[in-house]
């Protein structure tokens, strides 16, 4: 049954026999709560001695819960301690925690007990602990499953009228200096929540759909329906008319599909804009890798494979929602990596959009030659001065930066560093890897063509490598600032899609929406670190 997630301005009043609350908080924060501050959560059933006594029983190593009452009411600490390439807010224990001791009952309460710099991030954690999409039909066949998860081509509107279960989440705001704030959350700050949560559960659920209910027409439907939530007009390039109009990436991986490829752009242009900044998605639907075919070991999951394209989909609705004050332009590189008799074959040369050869060596590195029509298009087309893509692009992005960092490689030092904050404030972590093209673009050398696809030594920084190939066609003399986000990890977790990147963007652009709460934690203009040491 799915779920639906409401933001409360304050805590509201309900006996946790009839509607269970967990409350989750570092512990240093907890021990600030007076019962008085959380008894509308817990009484009749809670008394003030059990819940000190309870208090008192907390020892998180890294987590730790205590029952408040029975299995209804709950309270959970999180890690003491987090590193400075972690997340204050401890966002990827708040959703284990929130996955494991929920009840999903009728209705519930979530209550979070944090600093106001972090409830963004925290808000974030509990949402993705609620996945939309299933396929499981429960006891009630066809029904259940319909009201878990809608055909791909209804609305998202449909899925949240068709929920049951509902989640309260309600927060517990500390301040600076340790006191409980007892200003409820604005409008403004709930409205924020609220699409927020919509961008998220919207891209896992993209994610989560398997490629004969996500194809390209499905994905393509789902950008038109919130196109015109936002009174938009997409434009859309297809089939043979990429390959008339110089889009050799997207057309020669996606040739070979029953379903065509093709690129769709959101174009948000607001009265007064200053800027133009562009967010590029790789949508490659399903990635059998094509004629270098995957094992059949590596094939299963690559239908996450358009995970950047989704992220990008689902912070292009709430920026825009959430009252974006510059251009911003979406543009998804929309393709299926099939085999067939159509198929690009390994030694097949290519033109892309940017007039620059490709010698193909390996079709399962497909996802950079879609993004590199993409970014040159966001140049050439859309003029923009800030271009990000985001992808899954690379399995060694995960040996790089793990599974719960996606990597960042950019040629603006100063936008490596808000990055890196945006993906601390907004709990979608980020960590730097190498920009150094002058050391590495060799490995794309071609004795026949302007360049090679895949490298030739896999162990030269291969996810850096594969970043330099889409900025490349973008030009390392671009002047404007290009960012490249390698997710192909931090996308899933387990079996699930997590809807990573749509807040590390809306946080990332933050300072671009008239949204109060985004400008809050959108970074800093400090000094990078390396010029800080230099000067020090």
């Amino acid at each position: 049954m799915a779920t639906d997630i409401r933001f409360n301005a304050s805590l509201s009043s309900s006996d946790p026999q009839v509607h269970p609350v967990l409350i989750i908080g570092q512990l240093r924060h907890l021990n600030l709560l007076k019962f008085d501050q959380l008894a509308s959560k817990l009484q009749p059933r809670v008394t003030e001695e059990t819940f000190r006594s309870a208090l008192a029983c907390l020892h998180p190593a890294p987590t730790d819960k205590v029952s408040l009452y029975l299995d209804v009411a709950t309270m959970a600490a999180l890690p003491l301690k987090a590193s400075r390439h972690n997340t204050s807010s401890r966002a990827h224990a708040i959703t284990r925690l929130v996955k494991n001791h929920v009840l999903n009952v009728s209705e519930e309460s979530v209550v979070l007990v944090c600093e106001r710099e972090n409830l963004f991030a925290s808000a974030c954690a509990v949402v993705r602990a609620f996945p939309l999409y299933s396929r499981k039909t429960g006891g009630n066949g066809q029904q259940f499953q319909k009201a878990a998860s809608p055909e791909a081509g209804d609305s998202v509107d449909n899925a949240e009228q068709n929920a049951r279960n509902v989640v309260n989440v309600e927060f517990v705001v500390i301040d600076k200096d340790g006191c409980i704030e007892t200003d409820p959350l604005t409008d403004d700050e709930l409205k924020c929540l609220k699409e927020t949560t919509r961008g998220i559960r919207l891209t896992a659920r993209i994610v989560d759909m398997p490629c004969n209910e996500m194809n390209v027409d499905h994905f393509i439907q789902n950008i038109e329906e919130l196109a015109k939530e936002l009174s938009l007009q997409p434009q859309i390039i297809r089939g043979e008319e990429l390959q008339e109009r110089g889009f050799g990436g997207i057309y020669g991986v996606g040739k070979a599909a029953a379903v065509p490829p093709a690129l769709v752009v959101l174009s948000h242009e607001p009265k007064g804009a200053q800027e133009t900044i562009a967010l590029v998605g790789k949508g490659i639907v399903y990635d059998t890798g094509g004629l270098s075919i995957k094992g059949k070991t590596a094939m299963p999951g690559m239908k996450r494979d358009c995970g950047g394209a989704a992220a990008i989909l689902g912070a292009f609705y709430a920026a825009v929602k959430c009252g974006f004050k510059d251009n911003l332009h979406a543009i998804f590189c929309l393709a299926e990596n099939s085999v067939g008799p159509n198929a690009t074959r390994p030694d097949d040369i290519h033109t892309l959009y940017s007039g620059r050869t490709v010698e193909i060596n390996n079709t399962d590195a497909e996802g950079r030659l879609v993004l590199a029509d993409g970014v040159c298009y966001a140049n050439k087309d859309l003029k923009a001065n800030i271009i990000l893509d985001m992808a899954t692009l690379t399995g060694a992005q995960g040996i790089a930066t793990g599974k719960y960092h996606g990597a960042v490689l950019t040629n603006s030092e100063t936008w490596e560093s808000k990055s890196l904050q945006a993906g601390r404030k907004s709990g979608d972590l980020l960590a730097p890897i190498i920009y150094c093209p002058e050391l590495q673009f060799s490995e794309f050398a071609s004795a026949i063509a302007d360049m090679k696809n895949s490298v030739a030594d896999r162990q030269n920084a291969q996810s850096s490598c594969a970043g330099l190939f889409v900025a490349a066609h973008l030009g390392f003399d671009y002047p404007g600032v290009w960012i490249h986000v390698d997710m192909a990890t931090p996308v899933h977790c387990g079996e699930r899609a997590t809807g990573y990147g749509v807040a590390l963007l809306l946080t990332l652009f933050g300072n671009h929406t008239n949204s109060t709460l985004l400008q809050s934690i959108a970074p800093t203009l400090e000094e990078p670190p390396s010029k800080r040491l230099c000067r020090d």
